[in-house]
Formats: structure tokens, sequence, C-alpha cells
């Protein structure tokens, strides 16, 4: 096989509020718990099952983690994609310890957030997943078909993101 593919795509809420945290260098970085549920009868019993799974991320985008720090909270419905990354460190017993994190970095990282906002509308983060490495992020619109909103799509060219094609119809909306 001539490439690879490393990408995760979750759709969860967040079981605690995220931790931000600045680099020496000046970057934030953004720690989140996200839980991901499934549910399913039991043939055996009948019963209802359920089981959760919880996933750490982490959001190393300025970006994206602005709006993390600025809209997210425990109990925050999103949708992610980003890419799994192991990391191996030695603990102070000298021990090697693994994790493996969801990792939404400068490329290929998209953020929405499927919670409605108090005041109406639809909030929206973006990567720079289809940017050609713009650094500005995809509109998004988390509306149902009512709303005229839709889900699909990136930023597919190096235009940054904004269609200024569209007029003055999305003046309401949070502009990420």
């Amino acid at each position: 096989m001539a490439g690879s593919v490393n990408k995760v795509t979750l759709v969860g809420n967040l079981g605690k509020d995220p931790e931000v945290r600045t680099t020496q260098s000046g970057m934030k970085v953004v720690n989140l718990a996200l839980a991901t549920s499934e549910s399913w009868n039991d043939k055996a019993s009948g019963e209802r099952q359920e089981r959760t799974e919880w996933h750490r991320v982490v959001i190393m985008n300025d970006r994206l983690a602005e709006v993390a720090e600025k809209y997210l909270k425990k109990g925050s419905k999103l949708y992610l994609e980003g890419k799994l990354q192991t990391r191996k460190w030695t603990d102070q017993a000298g021990v090697e310890k693994f994790t493996t994190e969801v990792m939404l970095g400068r490329f290929g990282a998209e953020m929405v957030l499927l919670d409605r906002p108090t005041g109406g509308g639809a909030m929206a983060g973006g990567g720079d997943s289809y940017g050609g490495g713009s650094s500005a992020p995809a509109r998004r619109s988390t509306g149902g078909n009512t709303g005229g909103g839709n889900m699909g799509g990136g930023n597919m060219g190096g235009g940054g993101g904004w269609d200024s094609g569209r007029g003055n119809d999305l003046d309401d909306e949070i502009p990420f």
C-alpha cells in the first residue's frame, strides 16, 4: 500500500470542563475528556445495555483552543476529527508509560460544537483540513435542514474558509 490514513472521528460529550494551559512559547494546549456511548439490547436477557468509552483529546491548534476555552464546558456535545497519537514517557519511578490520545493539531483537525448557544443560532469551530495550508478555519453550521445549514464539506479551497459570495445572510453567526 502506497499510503496510510490516521483519522479519528468522534461525536460525544465532555466529561469535565476543558483543561487549558499555555506552553513556554505561548501556545495554548487544551485537554478534553470526551465520552462516547453505545447501547444495545442484550439477546439473552432482553435488557438494555450501555457502554461508555472515554477518549483523551489534545487540542494544539490556536483557533480551536480559543473556541474550546471560550465555549466548552462539562456536558458540551462535540463533533471532532483528528488523528491518533501515542506518547511515551518515563515516570519518576523510572517506569515507561504510554498514552494514546486524539490529537487536533494545526492541520486536518475539525471541531464542531453541536450544542445550541443560549443566545440562539449555531456555534461552530473548524480546523484546517482542506485549506491547502490555510490557517483560517472552515465555516460550519450545526443547524438542521430547516435552518438552512449543513454539516458537509470543509474548507475545500485555499480561500481561508470564508465564502464572501454568500452575502450578508451570515451576519448573525459567530465568525469562526
